[in-house]
């Protein structure tokens, strides 16, 4: 096992959830060579940005030698566009070949999907690895080896699939990102502009809409957040520029919305005292750094994906449904969580803070 390929693809909060299994893993096998393939709009979350995608392990790119990227999502899209089927696979080739020159001993599918796992087989690896109840059950294939998982959490489960392919039971390790020195000197100047002080860090956005708690009650917290003396910054991403505006409309314009690449995110998050959100990439970011999280939770299951590793208070009416349908529609249990709710438990985390 000297050559390994890691395959987590994405999303944001997936790739996050991985990174603990894969620390374990070079704690378990430091003389490994370990690589990652990732969708690039990720990549920053493995390697900070104009940084070199292979080489020494540094504060830039502190777990994978080597960091591979792909665009699937693109190259699925022009399937309806002949004229570009050229481009594609001039750019399949190249990110395959890429893979493929290494000569990994073993390819890890950490992500589950067919997807994934196709990857993880046009890489060239001797073996492909994957657990042996995967997300998707056609995944496993594409496996020669399917390892028996256990735990409740997803970071569990990565933990564990790592723990059966070396054989040996490593602790728990932290998430380990890169630290990228122009968006941490991006974060500075803003922070200094803006005379931020104590952050408290806001993210209305999810991957669908059931599990977005109302905007407007993000603006309630807000504006009592902003009395208690914190700054707070509304974090949204693409598509969501309206979602944050509505936010700061309904903080009487106390919560101001900033949007940034991974990269900024990161620096930004480490500077946060607090985070309030829902089941989405930025929320499991704010966990890996150790910041207090204020979780609001509807459709997706907090002990599977919740926060793992921080101080936190996850709110989850009873009345919500563990449900993965990607409705756009809020989710009917969130209605139930109070604005006070939200407020106390912010309360609570930063008084232990301070403490």
């Amino acid at each position: 096992m000297d050559n390994l390929l890691v395959v987590r693809l994405s999303a944001m909060g997936d790739v996050i959830h991985a990174l603990p299994a894969v620390s374990a893993l070079r704690h378990a096998r430091p003389e490994a060579e370990i690589g990652w393939v990732i969708e690039e709009r990720w990549s920053e979350l493995l390697c900070a940005k104009g940084s070199p995608l292979e080489g020494p392990l540094s504060g830039q790119r502190p777990l994978a030698s080597r960091v591979h990227y792909v665009r699937t999502k693109e190259w699925r899209r022009s399937l309806l566009v002949p004229n570009a089927w050229s481009t594609t696979l001039k750019d399949l080739q190249h990110s395959l070949g890429a893979m493929r020159r290494v000569h990994y001993d073993t390819a890890l599918d950490l992500q589950g999907s067919i997807r994934s796992a196709l990857i993880a087989q046009w890489s060239g690896a001797g073996k492909v690895v994957g657990s042996d109840e995967p997300r998707e059950r056609l995944a496993r294939i594409f496996y020669n080896k399917n390892i028996k998982i256990s735990g409740t959490h997803v970071i569990e489960q990565n933990l564990a699939l790592v723990e059966q392919w070396v054989g040996q039971v490593i602790p728990m390790p932290d998430a380990i990102l890169p630290r990228d020195p122009a968006a941490e000197a991006w974060c500075d100047r803003y922070c200094g502009e803006q005379n931020v002080g104590k952050l408290a860090l806001l993210n209305p956005g999810a991957g669908w809409g059931a599990k977005q708690w109302p905007a407007e009650r993000y603006g309630e917290v807000a504006r009592e957040l902003v009395g208690d003396g914190c700054a707070v910054l509304v974090n949204f991403g693409p598509g969501e520029e309206s979602l944050a505006q509505s936010v700061a409309s309904a903080s009487d314009g106390t919560a101001r919305p900033v949007q940034c690449s991974i990269g900024e995110l990161i620096a930004l998050t480490r500077r946060a005292c607090l985070f309030i959100g829902g089941d989405t990439g930025p929320l499991h970011l704010a966990a890996a750094l150790k910041i207090p999280v204020v979780a609001i939770f509807g459709p997706t299951n907090p002990a599977r994906n919740g926060p793992f590793g921080t101080r936190s208070v996850v709110l989850r009416n009873p009345e919500s449904v563990t449900s993965h349908k990607r409705r756009a529609e809020i989710e009917a249990g969130l209605f139930h969580i109070t604005v006070g709710q939200v407020l106390a438990a912010a309360r609570n985390l930063l008084q232990g803070a301070a403490a």
